[in-house]
């Protein structure tokens, strides 16, 4: 792949091209067609809404402009507050969500719901920069760019205000190693914070993960050579209200990604998840057989039971936080799915003894035939489990 990229060593003028007079009425900005749309993936946002929406007005003067909110079924009232603040404001529009969740998701969802040739990508918690998209659009509209990233790094690669240690130092490792193995070339490709022609959206979606929170890395991948990559530097600032959705689990986010970046899109990131959970389940399953056999005195049989049981255990929950976690099961909906799960993996297993069987009696190298076994029940196993455990 090849990205044409560009940066600045500092984040510069906060003036936008104004076309719009700012005392035209609101009302007539709003029955024209917007030149940018700013996405703005919510979750238990409700105490920023309002803050989000005073900061782009301001940010945004002279530019025909909406904003999308796109809620994941928020139980803390997100949805309510930003309709009520629509009522009065026309450039405000809301998606609601339901029965699926993830940033990457909401955002490509917004984006191919726009009216803008123009669209940008921001975080509702207010850390990013919003004073620098008059000049990221600027970049777009000029013809620089088709791709404009604000980066949290310096040209000399270092990481500005905002970072904890621990984030910073995962956040340089993943950016080595997606350039490493995706060939680009870019200071933050886990940035949360850019704006993107329309056109190039529709190119790239229906390649694009809606798992998962690295929607720029993903976007990066898949774009077609030769795009133009504009980078601009910004200052990350603190979180001003709630807490933040990322977490440890988002590396096995990024690796599924990569994974499947590598593997030309053919199999999807969660799958690679779920095998990386099925590989420590089968430590598991070894661990409890030799101990229900050496301490509990139990026949090979038994202890074979045991431990299979065990092993879909650990798997179910694992596959729940991990794997699944944006269908997570909790409460009696968790008891139901672990039955489920018992039983697909116990039909996966005669998936698995089948297939080997057969290999095995084309090919007697007993290796082959155990692959293509394990293999053949983890994809039943996901492609039943995606369907009917963890369904939508």
């Amino acid at each position: 792949m090849v990205l044409m990229v560009t940066s600045e060593l500092e984040a510069g003028s906060q003036n936008s091209d104004t076309v719009i007079s700012p005392s035209v009425s609101r009302g007539v900005i709003a029955n024209s067609r917007p030149r940018l749309s700013v996405i703005v993936p919510t979750y238990c946002e409700a105490g920023n809404i309002a803050a989000m929406i005073a900061a782009l007005d301001a940010s945004l003067t002279g530019i025909r402009w909406e904003v999308i909110f796109v809620d994941d079924d928020s139980p803390d009232g997100t949805m309510r507050v930003i309709r009520s603040l629509g009522e009065s404001d026309d450039r405000v529009r809301a998606m609601r969500r339901v029965g699926r969740r993830g940033l990457a998701g909401a955002v490509i969802e917004g984006m191919l719901a726009s009216g803008a040739d123009i669209v940008a990508v921001v975080d509702a918690d207010l850390q990013h920069d919003e004073k620098l998209l008059p000049r990221m659009l600027s970049e777009i509209e000029s013809g620089e760019a088709d791709l404009v990233i604000g980066t949290r790094y310096s040209q000399s690669g270092e990481a500005r205000d905002g970072f904890s240690t621990a984030r910073r130092l995962s956040s340089e490792l993943a950016t080595r190693l997606s350039n490493l193995l995706l060939r680009t070339n870019v200071s933050d490709p886990m940035s949360g914070f850019f704006m993107i022609r329309r056109e190039l959206v529709d190119t790239i979606a229906p390649n694009l993960s809606p798992g998962g929170f690295k929607l720029l890395l993903d976007i990066l991948a898949s774009a077609p050579a030769g795009i133009r990559v504009r980078e601009i530097p910004y200052v990350f600032r603190p979180r001003r209200v709630g807490k933040s959705k990322l977490d440890g689990l988002v590396i096995a986010d990024f690796v599924g990604l990569l994974l499947s970046k590598l593997a030309g899109n053919w199999v999807p990131p969660r799958f690679f998840l779920f095998a990386l959970v099925g590989t420590l389940g089968l430590v598991i399953h070894l661990f409890a057989l030799r101990s229900a056999i050496v301490i509990a005195d139990a026949s090979f049989n038994t202890a074979q039971i045991f431990a299979s049981f065990v092993a879909m255990t650990f798997n179910f929950f694992l596959n729940n936080v991990l794997t699944f976690r944006d269908r997570r099961l909790s409460g009696f909906q968790a008891i139901k799915g672990l039955l489920i799960f018992y039983a697909v993996c116990s039909v996966g297993a005669l998936a698995n003894i089948g297939v080997a069987d057969l290999v095995y009696s084309h090919d007697t190298t007993w290796w082959r035939a155990g692959i293509a076994g394990a293999l053949m029940a983890a994809v039943f196993n996901y492609a039943v489990s995606s369907a009917f455990t963890w369904r939508r």
